[in-house]
């Protein structure tokens, strides 16, 4: 039975930008094959820009190989035609698909490059094209170290989030209050910060309590080293530190984490769970 009432839009006479709202709650492989083969609108729809400010390719990008997540990448992007506001790819390893993202940053707010394997060299050259940027996921990305964090932190001087976590196995030996300086020295105006087994000590989580005078939340767990009391915390009631202790599932405390390769637990970190 054919609905009469002259208030209701057919699904293909809907404005384009209504469309990619609704797509982007869709699976990329439907989006891409599926939505425009329905009818033209909505294949129009799906080759405008609508679909493609807020891009979450995340899950998608983990089981890719590099060279498929550059064509992707290519492609959205340029569908975006510079109205990207949002990306979010796992283990990008391209500088070209890089360069590409800070070609068409200009109204780009939230970036997330977890598990990245882009050189710190090639982040501190496009960091001044990402002023626009508000929250930044640099987690896992073993290739960048201070000066990167430092070029971020002197372009882009709108962030207020970094997601700064790695896995207890890549940072087991190596001390990286250096990130903790930089961090503290060029993102004052940080409302949330996350290292968690970022293997700092005392000193560069102090230096951020000081310099980061207007953070909610710090997110130090698994940062075994560090030992916070109270003094620092004066008159910060708005700040929810976490950790450095850990609990687990099952409510356990733990205070060091012992990870092996080849472990259910090693690979469980590398996906955000066991954190």
């Amino acid at each position: 039975m054919e609905d009469d009432d002259p208030n209701v839009r057919p699904w293909d006479e809907l404005i384009p930008d209504t469309l990619g709202l609704i797509f982007q709650r869709l699976p990329l492989d439907e989006i891409l094959n599926v939505v425009p083969s329905v009818c033209k609108s909505w294949a129009k729809a799906v080759r405008g820009p609508y679909c493609w400010q807020e891009i979450d390719i995340e899950d998608w990008s983990r089981y890719r190989r590099p060279d498929s997540l550059d064509r992707i990448l290519l492609l959205l992007i340029g569908r975006s035609c510079g109205s990207l506001r949002k990306l979010c790819v796992y283990g990008l390893a391209s500088e070209m698909s890089l360069s590409l993202i800070a070609d068409n940053a200009k109204c780009l707010q939230i970036l997330r490059l977890p598990g990245s394997e882009i050189s710190g060299s090639m982040v501190e050259q496009v960091a001044v094209k990402l002023s626009s940027l508000t929250c930044l996921d640099l987690s896992y990305c073993t290739k960048i170290g201070a000066p990167a964090l430092e070029a971020f932190g002197k372009n882009c001087k709108l962030l207020t989030c970094l997601q700064r976590n790695m896995h207890p196995w890549d940072v087991a030996a190596i001390m990286k209050d250096d990130e903790a300086y930089a961090i503290s020295a060029t993102m004052p105006q940080l409302k949330h910060l996350e290292l968690a087994y970022l293997n700092i000590t005392t000193d560069g989580a102090v230096r951020i309590l000081k310099s980061c005078r207007e953070l909610e939340l710090l997110d130090i767990r698994g940062c075994w080293s560090v030992k916070i009391n109270e003094k620092y915390l004066k008159d910060r009631s708005k700040l929810q530190v976490v950790g450095p202790l850990v609990v687990d599932g099952s409510g356990k405390v733990k205070e060091s984490v012992d990870f092996y390769p080849g472990s259910s637990s090693f690979w469980a970190w590398g996906n955000g769970i066991g954190i």
